[in-house]
């Protein structure tokens, strides 16, 4: 799954062409769920930021404990709440890493992925809206999810989708056929990623020092598996 990002400041011109942003991205080295976090969506045919509650949240959802922070590509047909956020409401976050912990004799270690150059990636994600007031309203949304590439299955079973620059376009249009933006949604290309070690300082959610997603050791990436 994806319980935790690493979301670090990063030029918002380079993340899409034509990106309006009228707030600014919303940080973090240690992003837990059900915090607000910065999305992007079409706003008048327009690459748009905005902020959400990290959690999808329906009109309907009664407790915010229960809004669901990953969907399964699998099964985004299943769930009403998933399906029709799917049919007309998709975006993507923009994230410089996703943590995951891998299971050691004694504990977890915990691990950042992001891309081997150090650059944003833009994973898949789904929103809704429910009005609070009269006047005011509440954004939401979640994750979609895939299995990990063999690079990175050892650390998780899954990972958010990664959504292509090239494809964020026809990703984030309603009009897009479905099976079109259902073809994207795949494991992460085997060179794309790679993890290195972090301090366990990030397993306490509340700890917000830009220290806690320094790399502890080397990154394994697919180059290297190959050569040894």
């Amino acid at each position: 799954m994806a319980g935790r990002l690493h979301i670090a400041p990063q030029p918002l011109d380079s993340l899409l062409p034509g990106l309006r942003a009228d707030e600014p991205l919303l940080t973090s080295p240690n992003l837990a769920p059900r915090q607000p976090l910065s999305m992007i969506r079409l706003e008048g045919g327009a690459p748009t930021l905005v902020s959400a509650f990290w959690g999808l949240t329906p009109p309907w959802l009664k407790v915010l404990d229960h809004a669901p922070h990953c969907a399964r590509a699998e099964s985004l047909g299943e769930r009403a709440m998933f399906r029709d956020a799917f049919a007309a409401r998709r975006c993507v976050i923009p994230v410089s890493g996703v943590y995951a912990w891998k299971p050691q004799p004694r504990m977890k270690q915990p691990f950042l992925i992001t891309r081997v150059d150090r650059g944003s990636l833009l994973l898949a994600g789904l929103w809704c809206r429910y009005h609070t007031t009269l006047s005011a309203y509440t954004d939401s949304c979640a994750l979609i999810t895939v299995p990990a590439n063999p690079l990175l299955s050892s650390l998780t079973e899954r990972l958010p989708a990664l959504i292509d620059p090239a494809d964020a376009m026809a990703w984030l249009d309603p009009h897009t056929p479905l099976a079109q933006a259902r073809d994207v949604l795949s494991p992460a290309p085997l060179e794309l990623l790679g993890a290195f070690p972090v301090s366990r300082r990030v397993n306490d959610p509340s700890c917000q020092d830009w220290a806690c997603g320094h790399p502890t050791g080397a990154m394994a990436r697919w180059h290297s598996e190959q050569e040894t």
